[in-house]
């Protein structure tokens, strides 16, 4: 939200991993706007981010009970418990939670930090859920860092964009129950302001984006998709993308993720739910699953754990292909007759373990929750 204080720190260093993603691709494209601004962005620059407004709906009376005070949510222990809230009583309006306004975002808050031109890493002062109004579009050497909180990217508000960015990590958020957007005006750096498209209700897009890191981030219940990564023209063709270590629960539908062009690596993660498939793609993708454990949803017409978006003539020359994965519950997958000849050096890949190793690795998947002066 707007009102929400972030910690702000140039980094000494930038930690990068080129072409290593927790993705998702698909060819939709609706939720890039078409001013000249973007347009000039046609190599890896900034973005614009976007938030929103929670609401709390309160109902009936809480009477029961009887203890010392006790502030269950993030804006009750911002005010609740203090001795001093009757002579302190503005300070609610501090406690506010949401995105404020996308086009003009206030000093020290996410929106703000995002859409700067100088690199940025991002912290949060105390736990927060973000209602976003539009999307958070994030721009070059960022990090946005929510360990040490609770940030929730929630409440069937917009998702996080990386649009013609570069050098980008997002770790240990929440982010769920994210709808689409009808766009509008968005500031994307701290010089223009630009129209927003509608955004399909993905957890998290990247648009022509590189060098991109999404690290123990939570995501479930998103309308369209957990991530999307798009429009990388003939970069797709040597894009790299690895998926490892992850946990893919309940309430998700597909793309987990669904790929487009390049060599997907999806490597050791926890395929524990789905409702129509957990990988698919289209426009002749490589992909490599092992080591993954998949344990098929009850459906009988949702066994099948690929999607090839292509007639079969044209998909079974593709290279997909099943290496030591473990299947479930009659979990299956229809892997392809083309063979995966490109080379990638070790140092590039995620050396798997057998399925049956998944869920001891994926245990700790997810947002991490770490208190400062204490191992995370």
């Amino acid at each position: 939200m707007d009102d929400q204080r972030l910690q702000w720190r140039k980094p000494g260093s930038f930690l990068l991993v080129a072409g290593v993603f927790l993705a998702a691709a698909s060819a939709s494209s609706t939720s890039i706007g078409r001013s000249a601004g973007w347009r000039r962005r046609r190599r890896p620059g900034r973005s614009t981010e976007r938030g929103g407004v929670l609401r709390r709906e309160l109902s009936g009376k809480n009477s029961k009970y009887k203890g010392p005070c006790l502030a269950t949510n993030p804006i009750d222990r911002c005010w609740r418990c203090r001795k001093d809230w009757a002579t302190d009583r503005k300070r609610l309006a501090r406690c506010a939670m949401g995105d404020g306004d996308a086009a003009n975002p206030r000093y020290g808050t996410l929106r703000w930090g995002a859409i700067q031109a100088a690199p940025l890493w991002i912290t949060f002062a105390r736990s927060m859920v973000i209602r976003l109004t539009q999307e958070l579009l994030v721009a070059s050497d960022k990090t946005i860092d929510g360990r040490g909180a609770q940030v929730h990217i929630a409440r069937g508000g917009a998702g996080i964009t990386v649009q013609f960015a570069r050098n980008v990590i997002i770790t240990s958020l929440h982010v769920h129950d994210v709808k689409h957007s009808d766009g509008g005006a968005v500031r994307d750096s701290p010089t223009h302001i630009g129209p927003r498209t509608r955004a399909d209700g993905d957890g998290i897009s990247l648009f022509a984006a590189t060098d991109v890191w999404v690290d123990h981030v939570s995501m479930s219940m998103c309308e369209d998709g957990l991530i999307d990564v798009v429009q990388g023209s003939t970069g797709d063709k040597v894009m790299q993308i690895t998926v490892a270590f992850n946990h893919f629960g309940r309430g998700l539908v597909q793309r987990m993720p669904r790929c487009r062009w390049g060599f997907f690596h999806v490597v050791n993660n926890d395929y524990t739910h789905w409702l129509m498939y957990a990988i698919g793609g289209g426009m002749s993708p490589t992909i490599l699953s092992q080591g993954n454990r998949y344990i098929a949803p009850p459906n009988i017409a949702a066994k099948l754990i690929t999607r090839h978006y292509a007639p079969e003539w044209e998909w079974k020359n593709w290279a997909w292909r099943s290496d030591g994965d473990l299947f479930m519950n009659g979990a299956y997958f229809q892997a392809s007759n083309g063979a995966i000849n490109r080379k990638v050096k070790g140092s590039d890949m995620v050396k798997p373990k057998p399925g049956s190793y998944v869920r001891r690795l994926t245990r700790f998947a997810g947002a991490l929750s770490c208190r400062p002066g204490e191992p995370c």
